[in-house]
């Protein structure tokens, strides 16, 4: 196990392999009309690449992960689970855009000298997918075994679906969809709000906006988890309690992990990449897109899950062919996609067989 090193600022990690890094030193055009001088992506492998490359797993994080899934995903990769390194090689990359490892906005801008802050451009998640394919490259990998990949994870995996579909053999989409919500904008805006609240948002150091990330991690939570969610987990102690709820404490907990390891500033980033989602744009319409992958793709819905609702995945299941539709049951709404481990991995297994 590496040991815990502090990335681009952060106070801690969370991160278990050894990064490796991929440095592409050359000028990387955004969707929305910025440039980037270049980038840095941190990524870990697990496994050997086989003989003739048809073993490659690559893992899509979601919103606050890391490149590390046997951290965040032990359920499902790791010596003998279900992605087992033994069997695949095993990619996975912090984002473009991320704070562990990957050139974000806490990273310095060479141009400058000085951290992006503030000024580091608008990015899509086409833009991550674009550096994920500059990464894959630079790995030699030619095909993708499978791809997968939960919530915002699973936005790159099916742009990268769309954008390659010679690529990727099997894609696996989990709790996400073809275009961000007008509700999920919403609860996204709702913490970039919080983020602005804070009277430090606006001063250009790494530790700006943490109070206000504390309360929008808080709100992100809500949206992650369900009534039954909390009605279970966090109950109160008795009939006579007025105070020091464990839902109370909980946020609070929450709020303060994530402090710990995340920054304002990648947090107000990705979420704004969240919202852009829109795999139709600039290609006709959404179904379009979406009939242009070519993968054999499952697509995973969890029945609690009010943030992307099992409608969006039923939705892509539809109209991506040969596509099909499979539903977790779960207390823990969307939160269930890194959690319901076991029935997750059955669904997969037959799938594959």
């Amino acid at each position: 196990m590496a040991q815990r090193q502090p990335i681009n600022g952060n106070r801690q990690t969370a991160i278990f392999l050894p990064l490796q890094y991929f440095d592409y030193k050359f000028s990387y055009s955004l969707e929305l009309g910025d440039t980037l001088p270049g980038f840095r992506l941190g990524y870990t492998t697990r496994g050997t690449l086989n003989a003739d490359g048809s073993n490659v797993v690559w893992i899509c994080h979601a919103l606050t992960g890391n490149a590390d899934p046997g951290d965040w995903w032990s359920g499902l990769v790791g010596p003998g689970k279900f992605y087992d390194p033994a069997q695949y090689f095993i990619v996975c990359a912090n984002v473009l855009g991320g704070c562990y490892g990957s050139t974000g906005p806490l990273s310095e801008n060479p141009l400058t000298g000085k951290p992006y802050f503030h000024e580091f451009p608008t990015l899509t998640i086409r833009d991550m997918v674009g550096a994920l394919d500059l990464l894959r490259q630079e790995l030699g990998i030619e095909r993708i075994h499978t791809c997968v990949g939960g919530s915002v994870g699973g936005q790159q995996a099916v742009e990268w679906a769309i954008m390659q579909p010679k690529l990727i053999q099997n894609l696996i989409l989990i709790a996400t969809n073809a275009v961000f919500s007008p509700w999920g904008i919403a609860f996204n805006e709702a913490q970039r709000m919080a983020l602005q609240a804070d009277p430090t948002w606006a001063d250009n150091v790494p530790d700006a906006g943490q109070a206000g990330l504390k309360a929008a991690r808080s709100m992100a939570l809500i949206s992650y988890r369900t009534y039954e969610t909390y009605a279970f987990t966090q109950a109160l102690d008795n009939n006579e309690q007025t105070d020091n709820y464990k839902a109370a404490g909980y946020q609070q907990y929450q709020g303060e992990k994530l402090v710990s390891r995340f920054n304002a500033f990648t947090y107000w980033l990705l979420t704004k990449a969240m919202d852009s989602h829109n795999v139709g744009r600039n290609r006709g319409s959404i179904l379009n897109a979406l009939g242009l992958i070519e993968a054999r793709t499952l697509v995973v819905g969890i029945h609690s899950d009010i943030l992307f609702p099992p409608s969006e995945q039923q939705f892509m299941a539809r109209h991506i062919p040969n596509a099909v539709y499979e539903e977790i049951k779960s207390l823990y709404g969307h939160d269930g996609f890194l959690i319901e481990f076991k029935p997750l991995a059955q669904i997969i297994r037959k799938w594959m067989s």
